[in-house]
């Protein structure tokens, strides 16, 4: 039998703002749209990991309150959400590429242990570290 993690959900306070964000900047691509009345489950992937999927999620109903949903949308606009991670080739370029396309970062690359890594913000307040692929780990 085989096992593993397929989809991933990330609070977002607008899903055509992170659609536009995660395609349109950072390469990922829709999976899955569907929606079941006004709930939407809107899933991307990136195009190197096909069997992974990142579900771009505003809080609500079915599966929050309003008053749970407001308290997520606030914690996740505070950037408070642990960050998500996203392996590079090279920091660097990518840093120069991703700020070329608008994507407002809040660190710039840097060296340390054993590897650079920068951090960004999506649209909704999620963080992220990019980190580079340690030359042992391609």
């Amino acid at each position: 039998m085989s096992q593993g993690i397929e989809v991933v959900g990330l609070y977002v306070r607008d899903q055509d703002e992170a659609l536009a964000f995660y395609v349109g900047k950072l390469g990922f691509r829709v999976h899955t749209e569907v929606r079941n009345g006004s709930y939407r489950w809107l899933t991307v992937q990136h195009p190197d990991q096909p069997l992974f999927q990142l579900g771009l999620f505003e809080p609500g109903p079915p599966m929050l309150d309003a008053a749970t949903a407001q308290a997520v949308r606030a914690i996740v606009a505070k950037g408070a959400m642990p960050p998500l991670v996203l392996a590079v080739d090279d920091c660097r370029a990518a840093y120069e590429r991703l700020r070329a396309q608008g994507v407002e970062f809040t660190q710039e690359p840097m060296d340390r242990f054993g590897t650079v890594d920068a951090g960004f913000r999506d649209p909704s307040g999620n963080g992220w570290k990019m980190i580079e692929r340690r030359t042992t780990d391609r």
